[in-house]
């Protein structure tokens, strides 16, 4: 007995059964959707797992408050092996931590013929000062480490009077010099100079005082 052939199965779309054509072209388009659906997945995945390296580094990296490395200036140190070579002995102020110099050297053969010494400070608010002190110099010198500007007035810190000069609010472009204090010692012409707040001032001057009035400022 010969077997039965099945017969094709009617297709509910079309309510009878596809030609050859019709079933070609319906496997080419699943076949295609199905490549469509890796590439999609395949993204997505590769995009999950860079984001998750990403996380991973970012949770990696040390955090806290950043830190100043550099290397504090030792400018008691130098000032010890300067001294003696000049009229006056070189001051050197005693200041707290987190106060650091990042500067110091005592200067000779300079163009207008002043040796100085020079201290640069960091204060603790991350602001500027300067101390200089020029020896045997005259009054132009002193005019030129205060960019010319007038006294406003004085004050005393300590039994130290400095003349004041504050260019603060002045609109010009002061360099280093928006605010400074004056005084004369011995054969010593003092600069405190700088960007920082009074009370930053007023520490650095109170630490100089003692010296100052060793040599017989006042």
């Amino acid at each position: 007995m010969t077997p039965r052939t099945k017969p094709p199965a009617v297709v509910a779309e079309l309510g009878r059964p596809e030609t050859p054509e019709e079933t070609a072209a319906r496997k080419a388009e699943n076949s295609a959707n199905h490549r469509n659906r890796q590439t999609v997945n395949n993204l997505v995945f590769s995009l999950l797992a860079t984001v998750g390296l990403v996380i991973i580094i970012v949770l990696a990296v040390p955090r806290g408050t950043p830190v100043d490395v550099s290397a504090p200036v030792p400018y008691q140190s130098i000032a010890a092996e300067a001294q003696g070579s000049e009229p006056d002995r070189l001051l050197v102020p005693d200041l707290p931590s987190p106060w650091k110099s990042n500067n110091a050297e005592l200067r000779t053969k300079t163009p207008d013929n002043v040796d100085s010494w020079y201290i640069g400070l960091l204060t603790p608010k991350k602001q500027f000062i300067g101390i200089t002190q020029g020896f045997d110099a005259n009054d132009t010198w002193v005019a030129s480490q205060v960019n010319k500007t007038m006294i406003k007035g004085t004050t005393t810190i300590d039994g130290v009077t400095w003349d004041v000069y504050d260019n603060r609010d002045s609109g010009n472009d002061n360099g280093n010099v928006d605010f400074a204090y004056v005084t004369h010692a011995g054969k010593s012409s003092i600069i405190v100079f700088g960007s920082a707040e009074n009370d930053e001032f007023h520490t650095v001057a109170s630490a100089l005082a003692p010296q100052i009035r060793q040599l017989g400022g006042s």
